[in-house]
């Protein structure tokens, strides 16, 4: 049976930096690069989330506006009668309520009123809607042409 020497000696223990040998440890130019790349990969993912944003609610607007216009469009046939506002298709319980427009966060959405034609008073009613935001979409296409 062998018997092992445990014991630590003074020159195996690692002692603090006496400058004789190599340096541990990070120096700080190393430091400083590492949180100059830290900081480009933080504002590159930061602008990809923004302009994901920006295409979610864009994509969002696209599927209200269709929503919308389906509804519009079901309200005329069932009715005989194009609806006056939006509110219309909330009493009438088409939706429960106006939907926000995405892009400005508001309620705020401009309606095309045309003849109408359906019904047999004649007059006037919803017959489009479209979005009231200021500025283009990402595809170029201001936002009122949705």
């Amino acid at each position: 049976m062998k018997l092992y020497n445990l014991s630590i000696s003074k020159k195996s223990r690692p002692l603090a930096h006496s400058g004789t040998g190599p340096a541990r440890g990070f120096t700080l130019f190393e430091l400083v690069m590492v949180m100059t790349i830290i900081v480009i990969l933080a504002a590159v993912g930061v602008a990809s989330y923004q302009q994901i944003q920006l295409k979610a609610r864009e994509t969002l607007l696209k599927q209200n506006l269709k929503e919308l216009r389906k509804l519009l469009d079901q309200y005329t046939a069932d009715k005989e009668a194009l609806p006056q506002s939006l509110e219309d298709l909330v009493t009438a319980g088409y939706i429960r309520e106006v939907p926000i427009d995405p892009i400005t966060g508001e309620a705020d959405w401009t309606l095309e009123f045309e003849e109408d034609d359906v019904s047999i008073e004649g007059g006037q009613g919803v017959g489009d809607i479209r979005s009231n935001a200021p500025g283009q979409g990402s595809d170029g296409i201001p936002y009122r042409e949705y």
